[in-house]
Protein backbone atom coordinates (compact mmCIF):
# COMPACT_ATOMS: atom_id res chain seq x y z
CA UNK A 1 0.00 0.00 0.00
CA UNK A 2 2.88 2.42 0.61
CA UNK A 3 4.58 1.83 -2.76
CA UNK A 4 3.20 4.98 -4.35
CA UNK A 5 4.30 7.26 -1.50
CA UNK A 6 7.67 5.60 -0.81
CA UNK A 7 8.93 4.91 -4.34
CA UNK A 8 10.06 8.40 -5.40
CA UNK A 9 11.85 9.16 -2.10
CA UNK A 10 13.61 5.77 -2.40
CA UNK A 11 14.72 6.61 -5.96
CA UNK A 12 16.00 10.03 -4.88
CA UNK A 13 17.86 8.43 -1.94
CA UNK A 14 19.45 5.71 -4.11
CA UNK A 15 20.57 8.22 -6.71
CA UNK A 16 21.98 10.49 -3.99
CA UNK A 17 23.95 7.65 -2.41
CA UNK A 18 25.27 6.68 -5.86
CA UNK A 19 26.05 10.34 -6.58
CA UNK A 20 24.31 10.29 -9.95
CA UNK A 21 21.81 12.62 -11.52
CA UNK A 22 19.34 12.11 -14.36
CA UNK A 23 21.86 13.34 -16.95
CA UNK A 24 24.27 10.58 -15.86
CA UNK A 25 21.85 7.81 -16.85
CA UNK A 26 21.77 6.07 -20.24
CA UNK A 27 18.47 4.27 -19.58
CA UNK A 28 16.07 3.15 -16.86
CA UNK A 29 15.58 -0.55 -16.16
CA UNK A 30 12.27 -1.72 -14.71
CA UNK A 31 10.94 -5.06 -13.51
CA UNK A 32 7.86 -5.88 -15.56
CA UNK A 33 6.62 -8.90 -13.66
CA UNK A 34 5.07 -11.19 -13.10
CA UNK A 35 4.00 -9.91 -9.72
CA UNK A 36 1.21 -8.06 -7.98
CA UNK A 37 -1.02 -6.00 -10.25
CA UNK A 38 -0.80 -2.84 -8.16
CA UNK A 39 2.95 -3.07 -7.56
CA UNK A 40 3.67 -3.63 -11.25
CA UNK A 41 1.40 -0.79 -12.34
CA UNK A 42 2.98 1.66 -9.89
CA UNK A 43 6.56 0.63 -10.71
CA UNK A 44 6.11 0.65 -14.47
CA UNK A 45 4.09 3.88 -14.50
CA UNK A 46 6.80 5.56 -12.43
CA UNK A 47 9.60 4.24 -14.66
CA UNK A 48 7.72 5.29 -17.80
CA UNK A 49 7.15 8.81 -16.45
CA UNK A 50 10.77 9.20 -15.35
CA UNK A 51 12.06 7.90 -18.68
CA UNK A 52 9.78 10.21 -20.67
CA UNK A 53 10.55 13.24 -18.49
CA UNK A 54 14.29 12.69 -18.81
CA UNK A 55 14.31 11.58 -22.48
CA UNK A 56 15.68 8.16 -21.52
CA UNK A 57 14.86 4.77 -23.02
CA UNK A 58 13.28 2.13 -20.84
CA UNK A 59 14.61 -1.42 -20.53
CA UNK A 60 12.27 -4.19 -19.46
CA UNK A 61 13.51 -6.93 -17.13
CA UNK A 62 11.58 -10.03 -16.11
CA UNK A 63 11.07 -10.14 -12.35
CA UNK A 64 11.68 -13.89 -12.51
CA UNK A 65 14.99 -13.40 -14.36
CA UNK A 66 16.05 -10.86 -11.72
CA UNK A 67 15.06 -13.27 -8.95
CA UNK A 68 16.92 -16.12 -10.69
CA UNK A 69 20.05 -13.95 -10.92
CA UNK A 70 20.24 -14.02 -7.12
CA UNK A 71 20.08 -17.82 -6.82
CA UNK A 72 23.51 -19.46 -6.53
CA UNK A 73 22.93 -22.80 -8.23
CA UNK A 74 23.26 -24.27 -11.73
CA UNK A 75 19.49 -24.93 -11.95
CA UNK A 76 17.45 -22.03 -10.59
CA UNK A 77 13.75 -22.00 -9.81
CA UNK A 78 12.54 -18.46 -9.05
CA UNK A 79 9.04 -18.59 -7.56
CA UNK A 80 6.75 -15.67 -6.77
CA UNK A 81 3.60 -16.17 -4.72
CA UNK A 82 0.79 -15.60 -7.23
CA UNK A 83 -1.91 -15.95 -4.57
CA UNK A 84 -4.98 -18.12 -5.24
CA UNK A 85 -2.81 -21.18 -4.44
CA UNK A 86 -0.56 -20.60 -7.44
CA UNK A 87 3.02 -19.69 -8.23
CA UNK A 88 4.61 -17.54 -10.90
CA UNK A 89 7.81 -19.23 -11.92
CA UNK A 90 10.36 -20.10 -14.57
CA UNK A 91 13.30 -22.48 -14.75
CA UNK A 92 16.80 -21.21 -15.48
CA UNK A 93 20.08 -22.95 -16.13
CA UNK A 94 22.61 -20.32 -15.17
CA UNK A 95 21.22 -17.17 -16.72
CA UNK A 96 19.36 -18.88 -19.57
CA UNK A 97 15.67 -19.77 -19.33
CA UNK A 98 14.79 -23.42 -19.82
CA UNK A 99 11.08 -22.72 -19.25
CA UNK A 100 9.35 -19.44 -19.97
CA UNK A 101 7.41 -17.74 -17.18
CA UNK A 102 4.27 -19.57 -16.08
CA UNK A 103 1.49 -19.45 -13.50
CA UNK A 104 0.60 -22.82 -11.95
CA UNK A 105 -0.42 -24.53 -8.74
CA UNK A 106 2.46 -26.25 -6.89
CA UNK A 107 1.29 -29.74 -7.87
CA UNK A 108 1.43 -28.89 -11.56
CA UNK A 109 4.92 -27.41 -11.14
CA UNK A 110 6.15 -30.50 -9.31
CA UNK A 111 4.75 -32.83 -11.99
CA UNK A 112 6.54 -30.84 -14.66
CA UNK A 113 9.84 -30.92 -12.71
CA UNK A 114 9.53 -34.70 -12.20
CA UNK A 115 8.75 -35.21 -15.88
CA UNK A 116 11.88 -33.30 -16.90
CA UNK A 117 14.07 -34.85 -14.21
CA UNK A 118 14.92 -31.40 -12.83
CA UNK A 119 15.98 -30.72 -9.23
CA UNK A 120 16.60 -26.95 -9.09
CA UNK A 121 17.15 -24.72 -6.09
CA UNK A 122 14.03 -22.70 -5.33
CA UNK A 123 13.91 -19.14 -4.05
CA UNK A 124 11.37 -16.33 -3.82
CA UNK A 125 8.34 -15.69 -1.64
CA UNK A 126 6.50 -18.45 -3.51
CA UNK A 127 9.11 -21.01 -2.47
CA UNK A 128 8.78 -19.89 1.14
CA UNK A 129 4.98 -20.15 1.04
CA UNK A 130 5.07 -23.64 -0.50
CA UNK A 131 8.32 -24.82 1.16
CA UNK A 132 6.71 -27.92 2.70
CA UNK A 133 5.27 -29.14 -0.60
CA UNK A 134 8.46 -28.41 -2.54
CA UNK A 135 10.85 -29.98 -0.06
CA UNK A 136 8.62 -33.05 0.38
CA UNK A 137 9.02 -33.57 -3.39
CA UNK A 138 12.82 -33.23 -3.15
CA UNK A 139 13.10 -29.62 -4.37
CA UNK A 140 15.47 -27.70 -2.09
CA UNK A 141 14.54 -24.15 -1.03
CA UNK A 142 16.85 -21.41 0.21
CA UNK A 143 16.60 -20.67 3.98
CA UNK A 144 13.85 -18.18 4.89
CA UNK A 145 16.36 -15.42 5.74
CA UNK A 146 18.23 -15.69 2.42
CA UNK A 147 18.54 -12.57 0.24
CA UNK A 148 17.78 -14.88 -2.70
CA UNK A 149 14.06 -14.58 -1.92
CA UNK A 150 13.92 -10.91 -2.96
CA UNK A 151 13.90 -9.36 -6.44
CA UNK A 152 16.86 -7.03 -5.97
CA UNK A 153 17.32 -3.75 -7.81
CA UNK A 154 20.96 -4.74 -8.38
CA UNK A 155 19.87 -7.69 -10.53
CA UNK A 156 17.27 -5.63 -12.39
CA UNK A 157 19.99 -3.09 -13.22
CA UNK A 158 22.53 -5.72 -14.29
CA UNK A 159 20.02 -7.45 -16.54
CA UNK A 160 18.84 -4.07 -17.79
CA UNK A 161 22.33 -3.33 -19.10
CA UNK A 162 21.88 -6.15 -21.61
CA UNK A 163 18.23 -5.44 -22.46
CA UNK A 164 17.19 -3.50 -25.52
CA UNK A 165 16.06 0.11 -25.38
CA UNK A 166 12.32 0.67 -25.68
CA UNK A 167 10.10 3.69 -25.84
CA UNK A 168 8.49 4.21 -22.41
CA UNK A 169 4.96 3.77 -23.76
CA UNK A 170 5.90 0.33 -25.15
CA UNK A 171 6.79 -1.17 -21.76
CA UNK A 172 3.81 -2.94 -20.18
CA UNK A 173 3.39 -5.32 -17.24
CA UNK A 174 3.64 -9.09 -17.77
CA UNK A 175 0.83 -10.43 -15.63
CA UNK A 176 0.60 -14.10 -16.82
CA UNK A 177 -3.08 -14.33 -15.80
CA UNK A 178 -6.26 -12.31 -15.44
CA UNK A 179 -6.61 -9.92 -12.47
CA UNK A 180 -8.57 -10.88 -9.36
CA UNK A 181 -10.71 -7.74 -9.62
CA UNK A 182 -13.37 -7.74 -12.32
CA UNK A 183 -15.17 -4.68 -13.73
CA UNK A 184 -18.71 -4.18 -12.43
CA UNK A 185 -21.40 -4.74 -15.05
Amino acid sequence: PAHASELMPAIVDAMGRARVGWTDLAAIAVGVGPGTFTGLRIGIATARALAAANALPLRRVSSLAALAAGIDAPLRLPLIDARRGELFGALYEGGEPLWPPFAAPPGELLARLREGGFRPLGAGDGSIRFRGVLEAAGIPVEPDDSESHVVRALHVCRLGREAGDEAPEAVLPEYLREPDAKPQQ
